[in-house]
């Protein structure tokens, strides 16, 4: 696995103020670590909430950012763990999963995950942020769990210091004008959307520009992952 190229120039630019320098390495060995211990996962992402904010702060392949973005459209098992401080696992063709996150399950499922594993980085007793796994196979995780969390519990305070100084920049940097080659993408994404969630076209637009900006994702790519979703829906 390796990360998103957005995540990748992002540690770049920003390498010289992070506590650590090597943050690309450290993330790059985490993965490392979690595909050792689960070689069907193939999927990761760390989340960090800061100032009432979710994003993406690595994400090892686009699909997988678009996953966590949908569920900052609805909502998820990132976003459950997040406030309720918890592991989360989650798999396809649980009854009690597509009740609770309609959205993200059919998402998983058009893009081939069969189970996620979601847990909270816990920072001075409260919940600061997530790292998601995805992996093919309903059951990859079973058993895991511990042996997951002591490769990342030793990383987990720095997720959030590292994280918080990169987001403002970031946003405006994935708002810029490159991105409105991809407004059409956008266009359909938001009346998709707003059909399926009754909310205007304007109120479309703008969640699927805050999920993007938190998952790391263009406007333009999240949109087309979306319309993606749409489609497998209705096939």
């Amino acid at each position: 696995m390796t990360p998103l190229a957005q995540t990748a120039q992002a540690i770049e630019e920003y390498a010289p103020f992070l506590q650590d320098g090597d943050l690309l390495e450290v993330l790059q060995d985490l993965a490392d670590q979690v595909v050792a211990l689960v070689p069907d996962c193939v999927g990761l992402s760390l989340a960090c909430y800061a100032e009432g904010v979710t994003f993406t702060m690595v994400a090892t392949t686009a699909e997988i950012a678009a996953l966590d973005a949908v569920q900052y459209l609805d909502t998820g098992p990132c976003v459950t763990s997040a406030e309720e401080g918890r592991v989360v696992e989650s798999r396809a063709g649980d009854p009690l999963d597509e009740e609770r996150w309609g959205s993200f399950v059919r998402a998983s499922a058009a893009l081939g995950i069969g189970s996620t594993l979601t847990l909270p980085v816990i920072v001075e007793d409260r919940p600061t942020g997530t790292v998601n796994l995805y992996a093919r196979s309903a059951r990859a995780f079973d058993g895991r769990h511990e042996q997951i969390a002591r490769v990342f519990s030793a990383w987990a305070p720095g997720a959030t210091t590292n994280a918080d100084l990169a987001f403002t920049t970031r946003g405006s940097a994935l708002r810029a004008p490159a991105d409105l080659g991809n407004s059409l993408q956008v266009q359909i994404a938001a009346g998709l959307l707003a059909a399926e969630g009754h909310v205007t076209p304007e109120q479309a637009r703008e969640r699927i520009r805050d999920a993007a900006l938190r998952s790391g994702l263009t406007e333009g790519q999240f949109a087309a992952a979306l319309v993606k979703l749409f489609s497998a829906d209705a096939g």
